[in-house]
Order: C-alpha cells, then structure tokens, then sequence
C-alpha cells in the first residue's frame, strides 16, 4: 500500500498537477490539505474517472483536507468533536485492507503566524484537542495513520537554518512539544524513523528563490504506530510536482507499506 500526503495549495488552481501526479505515482491513498474549496465544488467526478474514492472537508477560500482513495472510505468523521471550529482542518476515515482496518486521519494543523499571537495560542489549543482526540481513536483502532501538513519541523535537522529560525513559529518550542505528546501516544515519525540522518525537506517559501536554494523545512508528516512501521518498505519525499509551473509550496511526501 502506498500513501501519500499533499498541501496543494489551493486544488482549483492545482487539479491538473494533482491528477497527474496520481497517473504517475499511482497511490493506493491521497491526503490532501489546503483545497480551499466548498464541498460543493471538490472535484469528485475528475477522482473518480482516475478510479479512486474521494470525501472532502471543505471551505471557500481556506484550508480543506480531503482523502483520495482506492479503498471504500467509511466511518467518516469531519472535525474534532467537543471542539467548536469554523476551520475545516481534519477529515478521518477507515479503510479495510488485506492486513485488516486502518484508520486515516488526514490533518492541516493551524501555521500560528508568529510567536504569541492570537493565532499562535489558537494553534497549541488546536494541538491539545487534536492530542486529546487521537488518544481516544487509537483506543479503537489498533492500527491508524496520521498525516498532513502539521506545520512544525519537529528537529533542527528539519529546518534549513535553524539559527536564523530559532524561537519563531513553525520551530518554537511549544509547537515541538506539542508534536512530541502526539509521538508520546505511541506513534513514529514514518520519516525519520527510517532515515534517521537524512536531511530533506517537504516545504519551500516561495520567496527568496526559497526552493532553488534549498531553504526549505520538513513540516509535512505522516505518522502511525510501531506495527505499520513494522513493515514500511519506504518513505521517501517526492521534490519533482514542486518544480512544476505554478507549484504549490509543497511537495508530497510518501510512504509505502
């Protein structure tokens, strides 16, 4: 099974580059984050004529995760429970597989704008409800993923110049220990727990030449517990759909079990 998260960046903009990434990666799930679009006008039909499932959570202008499969999507959830949120930052669902049920969680956690700011706090109460949620799914699903744009490079080796980024959002050590309780549940960093060492990344700035001189961030992850992980044969980060015309600033990233 291959699966792979994408922030589009806006899939009105970007549905021809999504769709051939599909033909030519073929995998057996798609998390996408940043649709921005309404329910009303996700491109169901283009899915399904490339032979996949697909539900999205929705809105206009912002945010919008969806998950793209080959497998029936069931148990669908929208959103936290028991947290109030305008924001479509989550969709999850179950998949049932030849190895049995795997939940998918797809997410698209707050970016914070910047150190103490009204959307830096919004952003750490987003992380404790989401902490708090997944500790009870994982009570009922022995196998689960975990993936999105989590807008935090967990490390110093995930960022390009971690001095120059020190102390600031995406970095701060808030955010890192919010990323840390969520691994404290009983998850791995698919990325680095098969690459221990390697530097790559999955973000670029748009300005700056940001993705030409390589300054970029790993803040795009996919997570799941140590028996998934058990047997992933790879995970990599695919740069070739950020050299695109038009890219989104950022790039999927994979893994393959």
């Amino acid at each position: 099974m291959k699966l792979a998260t994408w922030n589009v960046n806006s899939l009105t903009v970007r549905i021809g580059q999504v769709e051939d990434w599909i033909k030519k990666a073929q995998p057996d799930l798609l998390l996408l984050q940043e649709t921005k679009q309404e329910n009303i006008k996700f491109p169901h039909d283009a899915i399904s004529a490339l032979g996949y499932k697909s539900i999205h959570n929705g809105q206009k202008t912002y945010n919008g995760v969806a998950i793209i499969s080959k497998y029936e999507l069931l148990d669908v959830q929208h959103n936290m429970p028991n947290f109030e949120d305008e924001q479509k930052r989550l969709i999850a669902a179950t998949i049932d597989t030849e190895h049995g049920k795997i939940r998918i969680v797809c997410v698209y956690v707050p970016n914070g704008q910047s150190v103490g700011s009204d959307k830096y706090h919004y952003k750490l109460d987003w992380l404790k409800h989401f902490t708090s949620w997944l500790k009870n799914e994982m009570l009922s699903f022995t196998d689960i993923i975990i993936a999105g744009d989590f807008n935090i490079a967990p490390q110093d080796i995930d960022c390009h110049d971690p001095e120059a980024w020190k102390d600031n959002v995406l970095v701060s050590a808030k955010e890192r220990e919010a990323f840390q309780s969520i691994l404290a549940l009983g998850l791995l960093d698919s990325f680095r727990a098969t690459n221990p060492e390697e530097i790559q990344y999955s973000w670029w700035d748009y300005r700056m030449a940001g993705f030409r001189r390589n300054h970029g961030m790993r803040i795009d992850h996919i997570l799941t517990n140590k028996q998934i992980i058990g047997k992933t044969t790879l995970t990599s980060i695919d740069k070739e759909p950020r050299k695109s015309e038009r890219p989104s600033d950022h790039t999927p990233v994979i893994i393959e079990i």
